[in-house]
């Protein structure tokens, strides 16, 4: 029997996160080190669900509060093997490629503000990421106010001169 469920990532409009799947218990350390070693000042927490053993949710960070909705939302994901990460005075693109890069790491699934929800599926066996619907659904074209505002939003944060 196969069970197909959506989780709402539970998160403040503004706060970015990333959800990646991994293999390996030192996936707790990895992840922080990349973080700290790309972004000095970076505020995170980051959980880690466990696939076997004592099949624990592993946390860490820097920042209690952002460690603490780390564990609520991979408590309420239950996904073995995934991982979440939330940001503050940073953005995904700072870390992404580090994240990317640690060998346990399989997959990355989202890096996102956006509302998101994940498609969860549940056997007996356990629960896996099937997807993330990240954000809404488009609205048409971009026209010319728009590339205007994207042009000035980027150069505004920094990505651009």
């Amino acid at each position: 029997m196969l069970e197909l469920k959506i989780v709402k990532i539970d998160k403040p409009a503004d706060l970015n996160f990333i959800l990646g799947q991994s293999h390996f218990i030192k996936t707790v350390e990895d992840l922080y080190e990349a973080l700290v070693n790309n972004v000095p000042g970076i505020k995170f927490g980051l959980a880690f669900a466990e696939a076997s053993g004592a099949c624990k949710i592993r946390s860490e960070g820097n920042d209690p509060a952002l460690v603490d909705l780390a564990c609520k939302n991979m408590l309420e994901l239950g996904c073995g093997h995934s991982f979440i990460v939330f940001l503050k005075e940073a953005y995904p693109i700072n870390v992404l490629n580090a994240i990317k890069n640690i060998p346990e790491v399989c997959n990355i699934y989202c890096a996102t503000a956006n509302p998101a929800e994940v498609i969860v599926a549940q056997s007996q066996a356990g629960r896996g990421i099937l997807g993330v619907i990240d954000g809404a659904i488009p609205q048409g074209l971009e026209e010319a106010t728009d590339i205007a505002w994207r042009k000035n939003l980027l150069r505004k944060i920094g990505y651009k001169l």
